[in-house]
């Protein structure tokens, strides 16, 4: 009887190749749950993008562009709300989730970012006082409606936009891109709802868009309350996430009232150099140009900031911070990409565009699409940089280029609708975003350099 040979595998070999098996495995895990990801958020952000294109359609056909001008001025007002409360609370709010998760402590976290709200809350009540009573003294009580309907409008938003950061942190992108995709439909579906049935006012649109924040705001509840359900749990490690979220965020309400004149200063600069008419036709360029470019890089930054946080952790890692880094140059090369392609074609198809997306009468400005959609995509880059440094919890360093580019900005908007109108605004745009982007590109790489 012939013995058979037994083959001796070294024990090394065979934790080599186990090894590889598991690596292979998480690895797809990890590729999968990105593609999977990336899916929703694509998704989401389309149907974000068409709905809006079709919205400022729907809307500048019920509403001439005086009357669309008031509407643009009243936004830009009651932005200083989401720039200097709402706005700073949100991003801290979603910075921390995942040092809380890496803790185990996102049940105090949670009860933290609930008691932040409420106080914040308070603070647009007393903001809403005192622009009604502004009003009152100046004598411009008709604006008082307008003026709360904006303010109830973008204190929902600023709601929505926490929950939603939460839940985007928390990589639960279905939910998210539900939300975001549907939005722009409800918003400007019942404003044209509205004042179809009402009247053809700019406070009557203003007052469907609040209607619909609201309804979203309910279903956004409904799927955070889950999320707090699942985790309250949590092992209390005795951390006061109140205090480090009011530490990270503080800068963002520093710069927030510049950043917040900034953008209201091209359609006021509009407004008191040209005329109300001009803020429409403005508004309705900046809608078709800007904000689907800022959309579209926006979608990158919302499927990768959650990685890049968790990725930071809460910044104590050199090494990590530098990986972090490394992944922002990458996106801060794509969105320029993206923005050079953007330019290309609206220098192409900018008056089919306008011919689609808006009614005749606004026509004649569309030969600035191109370069509003360059000033879009060269401060999206720039706000890619920033992400790097809220990454690594250098928001402090971001005081100085947000509060000196603010104030460029400024001048140039004034100046330029003195001298160019809506052209002049324009240009303006992107002048200040490219001082924008370039110099948070530098200051992003600057304090990785002293690490």
């Amino acid at each position: 009887m012939v013995k058979k040979k037994r083959i001796f595998i070294p024990i090394w070999l065979l934790w080599i190749v186990k090894a590889g098996h598991i690596f292979k495995t998480i690895r797809f895990a990890r590729i999968s749950r990105f593609y999977k990801e990336g899916c929703w958020i694509v998704l989401g952000q389309i149907s974000a993008v068409i709905g809006t294109l079709f919205g400022v359609r729907l809307i500048t056909e019920l509403l001439d562009p005086a009357a669309y001008g008031e509407l643009a001025l009243s936004l830009a007002v009651a932005t200083v709300i989401n720039q200097t409360v709402l706005g700073p609370l949100s991003n801290g709010v979603t910075r921390f989730y995942a040092p809380a998760q890496e803790f185990s402590d996102l049940g105090n976290y949670l009860n933290a970012a609930y008691k932040l709200l409420l106080f914040a809350t308070g603070v647009v009540i007393l903001i809403a006082l005192v622009a009604l009573a502004v009003l009152l003294v100046t004598g411009r009580a008709e604006w008082q409606a307008l003026t709360i309907s904006s303010i109830v409008f973008a204190t929902l938003s600023g709601y929505n936009v926490i929950f939603s950061g939460i839940q985007n942190a928390a990589r639960q992108r279905a939910i998210v891109a539900l939300h975001q995709g549907i939005e722009p439909w409800l918003r400007f579906g019942l404003a044209a709802s509205f004042l179809f049935w009402l009247s053809a006012t700019s406070t009557v649109a203003i007052a469907g868009y609040a209607a619909a924040t609201l309804i979203l705001l309910g279903s956004q509840f409904v799927f955070f309350q889950k999320l707090t359900l699942n985790n309250v749990n949590d092992l209390n490690v005795g951390k006061s996430w109140g205090n480090d979220i009011l530490k990270y965020s503080w800068p963002f309400a520093s710069w927030g009232l510049f950043s917040w004149a900034l953008i209201v200063s091209d359609r006021w600069a509009l407004e008191f150099f040209v005329s109300t008419r001009e803020v429409g036709l403005y508004a309705v360029l900046f809608q078709l140009g800007y904000q689907p470019v800022s959309m579209a890089t926006g979608m990158v930054v919302q499927l990768l900031s959650p990685i890049l946080f968790q990725r930071a952790g809460d910044a104590s890692d050199a090494l990590r911070n530098v990986n972090v880094n490394n992944l922002s140059w990458m996106l801060f090369l794509l969105s320029l990409s993206m923005t050079g392609v953007l330019f290309l074609i609206a220098l192409v198809f900018h008056e089919n565009i306008f011919n689609i997306f808006a009614a005749k009468e606004y026509v004649s400005i569309s030969y600035l699409l191109p370069w509003i959609m360059l000033a879009g995509g060269l401060f999206a880059a720039g706000q890619v940089m920033s992400l790097n440094l809220m990454s690594q919890m250098k928001t402090r360093d971001m005081v100085t280029v947000k509060i000196a580019t603010s104030i460029f900005g400024i001048v140039f908007n004034f100046a330029g609708a003195y001298l160019f109108g809506v052209a002049g605004v324009v240009y303006a745009g992107v002048l200040f975003s490219l001082v924008y982007s370039v110099w948070m590109a530098v200051t992003s790489q600057n304090v990785v350099a002293k690490q």
